[in-house]
């Protein structure tokens, strides 16, 4: 989908943030992260809280942006090299999740696959698709019956936790019939999160977490991490 930027062009939103970021590079701090995330993107060596506060101020000099500019600021995001950017993105969808409804999903989806990582895939899992969700519960099937089944680890794992934060509203049926698709899956993040979300559950719920891990085969590392507080 076209967004009018060249590919990988900085939308003009973001380059007074740009600047800020190439004047709070750390080339130390760079090594390390691009280490502990397995080199999945270049970074600018911007921790978490610092990079959260360049965000802050520009956005009390710049302003928020539109909704109708949105999608092609987080694209721009998402289409620079160094991960700090792609943290942004997913900052900003987080900020507006609350007014984002199921017509913004495919935007989602679409960096839930980009440069894909743990890091912004349960970001955009959690705080976004699982805020647009449990505000339009008529799209969950839908959306949900495509990424259980999609071929991409990641739309797998993001319809294991989409409903992490659900608590009491989780649809404990569609979670465990989520788990029980890919309870033999071979990868480490689709049973990391299986044994994550039955954990997320099992703190209003843990007689049904349980029960299920009772009935229930799963990996070692799965059933772990569910009985990991309530076991």
């Amino acid at each position: 989908m076209s967004d009018g930027l060249g590919r990988g062009a900085v939308h003009p939103w973001l380059k007074p943030l740009g600047a800020l970021f190439e004047a709070h590079r750390c080339p130390d701090n760079a090594t390390a992260m691009e280490a502990y995330m397995k080199h999945v993107a270049p970074f600018f060596g911007i921790k978490a809280p610092d990079r959260r506060a360049l965000l802050k101020a520009h956005l009390a000099e710049h302003g928020t942006p539109a909704a109708a500019e949105l999608p092609a600021i987080v694209r721009s995001a998402f289409a620079q090299r160094e991960r700090e950017w792609h943290h942004t993105a997913v900052d900003l969808l987080m900020k507006q999740a609350k007014r984002l409804t199921p017509d913004d999903l495919p935007l989602v989806e679409e960096l839930i696959t980009t440069t894909s990582w743990w890091d912004t895939v349960d970001a955009l899992a959690v705080h976004v698709v699982g805020v647009i969700l449990k505000r339009y519960p008529k799209a969950v099937a839908t959306w949900n019956r495509r990424w259980i089944g999609d071929k991409d680890l990641w739309l797998n794992r993001t319809a294991i936790l989409f409903q992490n934060r659900w608590k009491g509203d989780t649809d404990r049926a569609l979670l465990f019939a989520n788990i029980t698709r890919h309870a033999t899956h071979p990868d480490f993040f689709i049973r990391k999160a299986i044994g994550w979300s039955l954990r997320e559950l099992a703190a209003t719920d843990p007689a049904a977490v349980k029960a299920f891990v009772a009935r229930q085969p799963l990996s070692p590392l799965s059933r772990r991490e569910a009985l990991r507080k309530h076991g």
